[in-house]
């Protein structure tokens, strides 16, 4: 049975979080956390601790051994933008967005094992 983390309203937009969810999907959970630990990107912290996460939910809730974890899937999904201005020339206000996203990280044993 596949456990689940969730990472909500996560202020990194959606393409820069799953620029770093590809190169963990699939991958057993310590090799995905060893990998993440040295990557300096700040979707790598908040990728790290969603799989940290839901590694432990395994292990308290199903009573799964954490060397036998993996990631099954990895999901970025796009969060309310939020719009904010800054002050342009000639007194006119311009308009950006702030992007962020939903995290969700999924975890279940190797079938090997």
């Amino acid at each position: 049975m596949a456990v689940r983390a969730y990472n909500k309203s996560v202020g990194i937009s959606a393409s820069k979080m799953r620029r770093v969810a590809d190169l963990v999907r699939g991958r057993a959970v310590d090799d995905a956390l060893d990998t993440l630990r040295f990557m300096i990107s700040p979707s790598a912290t908040v990728m790290s601790k969603t799989i940290a996460s839901a590694a432990a939910n395994a292990e308290n809730n199903e009573l799964m051994d954490r060397s036998t974890l993996r990631i099954v899937s990895v999901t970025v999904d796009q969060a309310p933008t939020l719009r904010r201005f800054r002050p342009k020339a000639r007194g006119r206000a311009g308009a950006f967005n702030r992007h962020s996203s939903h995290l969700t990280v999924e975890v279940d044993e190797r079938e090997g094992n």
